[in-house]
Formats: C-alpha cells, structure tokens, sequence
C-alpha cells in the first residue's frame, strides 16, 4: 500500500530512483510539468503544461511529438513520464524520440498500464485523465511497437508500481 506522500508525488518523482540512472549525460525531460528525472535535464513541455509539480520552470516551449529543436544523434537521454499514453501514434513518437538520441543513449519511459489506470481511477475515485489515447497501453504494447524500431532495443522494465505505473527502458543500438 502506497503511502499518503507517495500518492501525491509527481509521476516522474515515483519512478525516479528505477529510471534516473539512464538519465545521465545531456538529455530531455519531456512533458515534465516542472519536475526533472535528473537536475540536468533539458524541460521540454507545452506552452501552458498539463501539470504544475515541480519549482523547475520549461526551458522549451513546444509540443514533444516533434524535437525539431535537436539535429539526429545529438542526446544521451531521452525521458518522458506519462505522456506517450496521450498520442495515439506510439510508433511514429517513438522514432521521433529515438531519431535525437546518440548510439548508446536511452529511452527512459515512465507509463501507467492503462487498465490498472482505469481501475485505479474508478476504485479511488481519482478524475480519468481523458487524453489517454491508447487504451491498450502496456509494457507488453510499448515493447511490441519497440519491434518497429530496429534502433532500439529493450534494458530494463519494472513491475507495475504505484497502482498502475511501469518504468520501462530501451537504449539504441547502432543498425546492422
């Protein structure tokens, strides 16, 4: 059972300590509501954010489906908590965020598994956040869309923490 402190953390502050460690280097934080995976974490979020839980204020203003900030190759990290879930594109969203990464660099994702999400919110009566687009959302659907990107390739998942959130993490591997 969750305590009390640990419900009201950021999505990002939960699952930290699983996927910081793959946040090393220079990287992103995308859709980060003002709260970094790592201190040195570039903030990339929307004009206004979905969430305010952090001090740290967005150091770019843009939407996170397209990094048109960065050129290929150029990040050792890239970390999203809770967002992916809202694009129904999870393939093309994906090797756009894997296109900015270096060979070597991590995609560090932090997701609810959308099932338990939903029971979640009717058992607790927590409001349903209705931009989740991806009814199958799973470490089972992000690892099969995965599949698409050859570049990638699956280093570390969690169990399911936290009532319904998953770390999961692949890091990109140079083509054959």
């Amino acid at each position: 059972m969750e305590s009390k402190n640990e419900v009201f953390k950021s999505e990002c502050a939960k699952l930290r300590k699983y996927l910081a460690p793959y946040c090393q280097g220079c990287g992103i934080e995308l859709g980060s509501g003002g709260d970094r995976i790592v201190p040195n974490a570039i903030t990339v979020d929307l004009n206004d954010p979905y969430a305010d839980v952090g001090e740290n204020p967005i150091q770019l203003k843009g939407d996170a489906r397209d990094l048109y900030w960065f050129k290929d190759n150029a990040l050792d990290f890239v970390h999203s908590a809770h967002l992916l879930e809202d694009f129904p594109n999870t393939i093309e969203i994906m090797q756009e965020w894997s296109r900015v990464l270096k060979v070597g660099g991590y995609l560090a994702l932090n997701l609810p598994h959308e099932k338990m999400y939903r029971e979640c919110c009717k058992n607790s009566g927590q409001t349903y956040n209705s931009n989740h687009s991806i009814e199958e959302m799973s470490s089972e659907y992000i690892i099969e869309c995965a599949k698409s990107i050859p570049e990638l390739e699956l280093v570390y998942e969690t169990e399911i923490l936290y009532s319904y959130s998953f770390g999961i993490v692949f890091k990109k591997i140079a083509r054959s």
